[in-house]
């Protein structure tokens, strides 16, 4: 293989050596093994880094931008960046790295032009860019997970973290959805398999959330899962069982310190918006975009 120079590169020899196991490396033509592996996954990586058109990847640090296109494709179609990174959260919970205080919050990323120019049915666009759990065939969501929001045509990326800000589940919508309506969506993401015997982690041990996530169907799901919710009341909510005075009821229990911790999800949509490809969506399709925020995912825990 061509080294690739390291202004070009992304993941580290060390980092590569982890997750080449992982990847296909017979599911080309038939009978042609992928050639120059890491060399055309480093070139995925590094035009959602950059933002770049997949027609300007330079040609002589990563090869012709179509088969970069074609394997970044064909890798989001057939799951494969989902089974990366539940193979390394597992390596991740085997040593005792994943904090299960989860938080939980989405951002919005705005659709460039060139990621809108296709048919849109007017219709929800919340079904999701995810198929973990659907036979390995490609699913893509209504409206290709593009909403009109406040700010335009946009797409919203929900995020669960660990207590230390590293993601353990991504949904794709449509930006106009409602952050509360798709957190038991996110939360049936987690799936994290135990080494040997014993059933896959699914259940955090805390839920922490803004106001947004404030209402009494989410409080009685992770009621009913045995989740503890860290959650302030809205200040609507507040007033209006002042009103009621001993007919109002009581608060539900809040955790003051542990919401504190709440700003590590805000500071990795921070870091994963450094690529300027998933700050902005170019991507036409959802999937080959919430690909490329796998991509950036499983990186982070590499770098753990």
């Amino acid at each position: 293989m061509r080294s690739t120079g390291s202004r070009y590169r992304v993941f580290t020899d060390e980092q590569w050596q982890r997750i080449e196991p992982l990847l296909p490396s017979n599911q080309g033509r038939r009978g042609h093994p992928f050639g120059e592996h890491r060399r055309v996954v480093e070139g995925i990586a590094y035009r959602y880094r950059t933002g770049i058109p997949w027609r300007d990847l330079p040609r002589e640090q990563f090869g012709p931008w179509q088969t970069v296109w074609k394997r970044h494709r064909r890798y989001a179609a057939d799951g494969t960046w989902d089974r990366v990174l539940t193979q390394v959260l597992a390596e991740a919970d085997a040593a005792g790295m994943i904090d299960w205080a989860v938080s939980v919050d989405a951002t919005i990323a705005r659709a460039h032009q060139h990621a809108t120019n296709t048919t849109r049915p007017d219709q929800d666009t919340g079904a999701g860019a995810n198929h973990k759990k659907l036979p390995l065939t490609e699913v893509e969501p209504p409206g290709h997970g593009i909403g009109r929001s406040r700010g335009g045509l946009t797409t919203k990326i929900h995020h669960a973290v660990d207590g230390r800000g590293r993601p353990l589940a991504t949904i794709v919508t449509g930006g106009q959805r409602n952050d509360g309506a798709v957190l038991a969506q996110v939360l049936a993401e987690i799936h994290v398999p135990r080494p040997g015997p014993g059933a896959a982690r699914t259940r955090p041990e805390a839920v922490i959330a803004d106001r947004a996530y404030a209402t009494g169907v989410i409080r009685t799901e992770l009621r009913r899962r045995r989740i503890r919710a860290v959650i302030p009341d809205k200040k609507d909510q507040i007033a209006a069982r002042q009103r009621r005075g001993s007919r109002g009821g009581r608060p539900p229990a809040f955790d003051g310190q542990a919401y504190r911790g709440r700003n590590v999800v805000e500071r990795y949509f921070a870091l994963a918006k450094q690529w300027r490809g998933l700050a902005t969506r170019y991507d036409k399709l959802a999937i080959t975009y919430r690909a490329a925020v796998t991509i950036c995912a499983i990186l982070t825990w590499l770098r753990a």
